[in-house]
Parts: structure tokens; C-alpha cells; sequence
């Protein structure tokens, strides 16, 4: 069983530390939760008193040098990876870093070599890659069901408008890389890697998007048409396209179904989601697999996936004009 710790004491970390939990609970014992860090030592207890943390240290830096931490789930906001990430890596522990991976391509390459440089793995948590629904829409898609598929949309929005992290640009905000990844990583999970991108969103007046309208063609003659937003609330559908029918998947941010209609809009099949603990638990159990292994990245979301989605949002950013003071 590994120990792993959290970096970061918010609501994100609040569901890690509940899906590990869980998992013990199950006879999953993967890892134990070990330690979580905040930046204040209060926060960082009353963490660790409401889900049973083992330890609490009030700075990333004095968790990191506990020789008992193997595996940092890191839970601060994308604009911080970089940072905490390369500090986890120098004091020799692995990491599970949540999506997006880093706020641009160049960081997140800088990231994966000292990783393999270390010896270290470094997996992007981003969950949707590690549940079995991909593997079944997958199969769905590929059973010809719906003959061949040639389009696809994706939405994803929330209004969360109040978050500091999506509306401040030094916080590498805006709704692309918090909530339109989700989209990009559905269209390629059924499409693979697109050869053309056309983007075009909506920015606020500090110069961060709001809303994300991203077309994504393929020299096969496929397309995907997908949309993102910070201000508004969306549908949360993928729905694919085929020669003989389509398949509507609910909500790509968890996906919990996949429905096939024929070309007569008459349902034929449908396949609910396995049950889930919270939907985190199959990427700890893989990155903690790996790490048993000696592996140094997650075969569900490989170091060149990570490159290539950060690569994509780097050209969607360009084109919409959006970019980060630090840059």
C-alpha cells in the first residue's frame, strides 16, 4: 500500500480524500491517505479531522520532506502545477496532477523530463481516460452499430463565474483549460488527435474566455463541433454520428450512459456506467499500479497525449487571442 498525500486542501482534494477512503472501504487498498498540506497549518487539520488524514502540515514544502510520502495527488489550481509538481519531483515522490496538466505545452514538457530524468512517474489526472464508459463507448462506436461514425458534438458549461481560478489570467483562467478539456479529450477518445482546428470564444474584459467554440476536422472527413463555457450551464451531451444511427453519451464531464438510436431515431440499445465510488478511484488504482511496476506514465493517458491536448489548447488560445501574463 502506498502512502499518498495531497497538496492543496480544497474541494477537489475534498473528493480524492473521500474516494480513497471508499476505496479502503471496498478492500481497495491501493494507497492509504497518509498526509495533506494547505498553507496555513489550521486548514491543513481540519482537513486531515474531516477525512481522516493521518498527517497535516501547514506548507507543501514540509509534506514533501516526509520521508513516508510516495505518491502527491496534486489538488491546486492548473496556474500552480508547474511549481508544485517540480517541487514533488526534487524531494523524490510521484505524482497524480489534476487536469489541466499545466497552463501551457512548454511547462508541461518541462514537467514530463524531470519526471523521467528522476525516475518518477507523472500521470495528468484527468479521470474521464481511466473509467471504463470510455472503454465502452469505444466499443459501442466500434461494433458498427451505428455504422460509420463521421461527426461528433460536445458541450460542457458551468456557471462558475465566481471562482477566482476561472476569471483571473495570472490564474491561467478562463473555461478552456478547466472545462473544455473535457470536450477535446471526448472527441479525441472516439476520433484521435485531429489534423485541423478552427476556434473562435467569447472574453471577458480581462482577456480570458468565457465561452469556447472549437471545430475539429480530420482528413478522413471526419468532424467534431464542440463548445465550452464558464458562464452558462450546458447539456453536458456528446453525441456521435454515424452512417446508420448515433449515440448520445450523458455527460462527458462523468460520462453515466451511452445510448444508440437507429437511423429512425428508435432506441436500440442503451449501456448504463458500472458503479462508481466518486469515478476517481481507477485512476489512483492505475497510477499506484504503475508505480508498483516501475512504469514512469499511465497507459490510460500516455505522456504524448498530455503533450499533444496541452499543444491543442495552446494553438485554441492563440487563435482566440487569449494569453497569460506569465507567458
Amino acid at each position: 500500500m502506498l502512502h499518498m498525500a495531497i497538496l492543496g486542501a480544497g474541494r477537489i482534494a475534498a473528493t480524492m480524500a473521500e474516494t480513497i477512503n471508499r476505496m479502503n472501504q471496498a478492500g481497495n487498498h491501493a494507497v492509504s491517505l497518509y498526509a495533506v498540506a494547505a498553507r496555513d497549518l489550521e486548514r491543513a487539520q481540519q482537513f486531515a479531522d474531516t477525512h481522516g488524514v493521518e498527517r497535516a502540515y501547514g506548507s507543501y514544502e514540509e509534506m514533501l520532506q516526509d520521508q513516508q510520502v510516495q505518491l502527491v495527488y496534486v489538488a491546486t489550481p492548473h496556474s500552480h502545477h508547474y511549481q508544485h509538481v517540480m517541487m514533488c519531483l526534487e524531494h523524490g515522490k510521484h505524482v497524480l496532477c489534476e487536469k489541466a496538466f499545466a497552463a501551457n505545452a512548454q511547462r508541461t514538457r518541462e514537467m514530463l523530463q524531470r519526471a523521467k530524468d528522476k525516475g518518477l512517474l507523472l500521470t495528468e489526472a484527468i479521470w474521464t481516460r481511466y473509467q471504463p464508459m470510455r472503454e465502452i463507448i469505444s466499443q459501442v462506436v466500434n461494433s458498427g452499430i451505428i455504422g460509420e461514425p463521421r461527426m461528433l458534438t460536445a458541450n460542457l458549461g458551468y456557471e462558475i463565474m465566481g471562482k477566482e481560478r476561472i476569471v483571473e489570467p495570472a490564474l491561467a483562467g478562463g473555461a478552456l483549460l478547466d472545462v473544455g478539456i473535457y470536450p477535446l479529450n471526448f472527441a479525441e477518445m472516439v476520433f484521435g488527435a485531429p489534423d485541423q482546428v478552427h476556434a473562435v470564444g467569447v472574453l471577458s474584459d480581462k482577456g480570458v474566455d468565457l465561452q469556447d467554440s472549437m471545430t475539429l476536422t480530420w482528413k478522413d472527413g471526419k468532424m467534431a463541433v464542440l463548445n465550452a463555457g464558464a458562464n452558462c450551464v450546458s447539456d453536458r451531451m456528446g453525441v456521435i454520428y454515424g452512417a446508420r444511427g448515433f449515440a448520445v453519451v450523458e455527460n462527458i464531464n462523468n460520462p453515466q450512459s451511452i445510448t444508440v438510436y437507429d437511423a429512425q431515431y428508435q432506441q436500440v440499445e442503451h449501456h448504463p456506467c458500472p458503479a462508481q465510488l466518486t469515478g476517481y478511484e481507477y485512476e489512483v488504482t492505475e497510477a499506484a499500479r504503475c508505480i508498483e511496476a516501475g512504469a514512469l506514465e499511465c497507459p490510460s493517458m500516455p505522456h504524448q497525449d498530455t503533450v499533444h491536448m496541452m499543444e491543442l489548447m495552446d494553438e485554441i488560445r492563440h487563435q482566440m487571442g487569449v494569453h497569460y501574463p506569465f507567458e
